[in-house]
């Protein structure tokens, strides 16, 4: 008995290292195996993993959603409830004036329509710095420390602000303060204040999706804290291309009323 139980011990093992091995082959591989394996397939196959078993988020990502409107995303039983000022400021803003669409930052949680990647500094090893490496507004990029520092006592107000992040098994978590208020949540208009601080879970899903999961806590903006979740989707064989925003963009001066109104995409056309 103690000779089957070890023998079927070693089976599941090997069959679990076989399965994982498979998934993170076609993860590594280039085209070949990519072009072998149907699209709608590869995507729903199991996560893949990175040799210290944390999840491989790399590849070319793609979001919708968030950057319309926020409220789409909000979780089940949240509610995103504007304090009296902030309401009026995002009443009074025009589409027009989108910093995103103007070509500046898109900040945190928003993510404009364009391909992204996350890569790891240094490539092997015990990673000490991820990077948000954005296709969209001059590639912008967001760093986020992972070696074990806290935020600084007084953070200089930035776009990305300061995010420091760790593993709670899968997910990855970030946490960020320190931002300016100059951002737009979405191209609604939903506004913040440099009071705002977000704690980020990423999880991948499966190998064709990563979830992105965001409380948001800004007590100058906002009554409560609320919690909204996108997904992201992999493109195989996407690269991040070069962009050129230009900020006198053309396409942004015929939009005109109310940015919570709806209206095209300025800048992006």
């Amino acid at each position: 008995m103690k000779y089957l139980l070890s023998v079927m011990m070693v089976l599941f093992f090997w069959a679990s290292l076989q399965a994982q091995e498979s998934t993170n082959a076609i993860a590594r591989a280039g085209g070949d195996l990519l072009s072998q394996t149907p699209e709608d397939e590869l995507l729903q196959m199991p996560a893949p993993r990175l040799p210290d078993g944390k999840p491989d988020f790399s590849g070319i990502w793609v979001d919708t959603g968030s950057h319309r409107n926020i409220t789409v995303g909000l979780v089940e039983g949240e509610e995103l409830v504007l304090l009296p000022e902030a309401k009026a400021l995002m009443d009074s803003r025009m589409q027009k004036d989108d910093p995103e669409a103007n070509c500046l930052p898109t900040g945190i949680p928003r993510i404009a329509p364009f391909p992204w990647r996350i890569v790891g500094a240094p490539m092997s090893g015990e990673v000490t710095h991820l990077y948000f490496l954005f296709e969209g507004n001059i590639h912008s990029y967001r760093q986020i420390f992972m070696d074990g520092r806290e935020h600084p006592e007084d953070p200089d107000p930035s776009w990305y602000g300061h995010s420091i992040g760790h593993w709670e098994g899968d997910v990855l978590v970030i946490d960020t303060v320190g931002f300016n208020d100059r951002f737009w949540f979405d191209f609604a208009g939903h506004p913040h204040t440099e009071q705002l601080h977000t704690i980020e879970r990423y999880e991948r899903v499966n190998y064709g999706t990563l979830r992105k999961t965001v409380t948001i806590i800004d007590p100058g903006a906002y009554e409560k804290p609320f919690t909204v979740s996108f997904d992201s989707t992999l493109r195989p064989g996407w690269d991040i291309m070069e962009y050129i925003c230009n900020e006198n963009n053309q396409d942004v001066e015929h939009i005109v009323g109310p940015a919570g109104q709806g209206g095209n995409q300025a800048g992006r056309l």
